[in-house]
């Protein structure tokens, strides 16, 4: 496992003084849109934090097909990003216990959000934080390569 995942209780300690970025989010199956919104998100602090969804949570959220990619894989993946300075898992179903936590300066969000739509903005612009938008336009999705993938062995299949 990377020695970038981290307990969410060890990180405070591990990044006073700095301004934190978190990023958060399922990763099941690492796409292009998830790196360029992982590489956005780092620009915008000196250290990014990127909170993953455990695998109960994915399944709460997405079904009980999901997640593809259990969390110890998705949290090595994601770590072995450059970009990526601390990982760490979430089992609530959503993040604002992290938030409570850390208090990141910004917590940013991909395009498939505009700063008026992520859920938790208002609990961050309570304590001083600002919600940011980061990496390139929605084209990319863990929903849309799981079809790719289907769709492509269906027609191998019938061949």
């Amino acid at each position: 496992m990377s020695l970038k995942l981290r307990s969410l209780e060890e990180l405070p300690e591990i990044l006073k003084g700095k301004s934190v970025v978190l990023a958060n989010g399922c990763f099941d199956i690492l796409h292009v849109g998830h790196v360029r919104y992982l590489e956005g998100a780092k620009k915008l602090g000196d250290a990014l934090v990127v909170a993953i969804n455990s695998d109960r949570s994915v399944r709460a959220l997405k079904g009980p097909d999901r997640p593809v990619l259990n969390e110890n894989e998705r949290a090595t993946l994601v770590s072995a990003l450059r970009c990526v300075d601390h990982v760490v898992l979430f089992d609530e179903p959503d993040v604002r216990r992290v938030l409570d936590l850390l208090r990141p300066a910004i917590q940013a969000k991909g395009t498939d959000y505009t700063e008026d739509t992520v859920p938790e903005r208002e609990y961050v612009r309570a304590y001083g934080g600002q919600v940011r938008i980061t990496g390139d336009a929605k084209d990319h999705s863990t929903r849309d390569v799981i079809r790719k993938i289907a769709d492509s062995r269906e027609k191998n299949r019938t061949r």
